[in-house]
């Protein structure tokens, strides 16, 4: 196993059935580096590719599983990476909430799908996210500095916030690499990490 065996593979694990857009984004390499190791884990029978994206098989999930327990018990990274995830698990439920009030907006006393023309409106949810994104951007650290690879949420969390904050208002909460997006792998990350299922 490689670096980039691992990043490769366990992004598909984290995001589930992805194109090499995706994957490149998840795990910061180049995407003709992630083609290049997708054809070699689907030769070795690990992902397979159907209608355009990549995903694990059977086989693949088995080995993410194993590699990704040795990465953790080899560095002895798991007391850190438990203590990250309970303070991840603080902000989730808030940034749940922000993703909420982001899609959805009370127009007298009534819940409506928000159509983004209440600037105002917009404005305090983003300046929400801003908070939140300082304190969720401790945990990033807290994980990055147990296990490098989770240094690549950082980076993702700040450019769709930063693309949101600019006006391209679908990066919160609305498309496969929002904000949103990124934190739901984080949590599948971490869950997968510490070989936890969700409740």
């Amino acid at each position: 196993m490689s670096r980039t065996d691992l990043l490769v593979l366990h992004a598909l694990r984290c995001g589930g059935h992805s194109g090499l857009a995706r994957v490149s984004a998840a795990t910061g390499l180049d995407a003709p580096s992630v083609e290049s190791e997708l054809i070699d884990l689907a030769v070795a029978g690990l992902v397979t590719h159907e209608m355009g994206a990549w995903g694990l098989t059977d086989a693949g999930k088995a080995t993410d599983a194993k590699w990704i327990a040795d990465e953790l018990e080899s560095g002895g990274a798991r007391p850190a990476v438990a203590a990250a995830f309970e303070r991840f698990l603080v902000l989730n439920p808030e940034l749940l909430d922000l993703c909420t009030a982001w899609q959805m907006r009370p127009v007298d006393g009534v819940m409506t799908v928000n159509d983004h023309r209440d600037t105002a409106y917009d404005a305090r949810v983003l300046d929400r996210f801003t908070d939140l994104d300082e304190r969720a951007a401790l945990v990033c650290a807290e994980l990055a500095a147990a296990l490098p690879r989770f240094g690549r949420y950082r980076v993702r969390l700040a450019e769709t916030l930063g693309l949101a904050k600019a006006g391209e208002l679908g990066y919160l909460a609305d498309n496969t690499i929002s904000y949103h997006t990124v934190w739901a792998e984080l949590h599948e990350d971490l869950l997968a990490t510490l070989g936890m299922t969700r409740w």
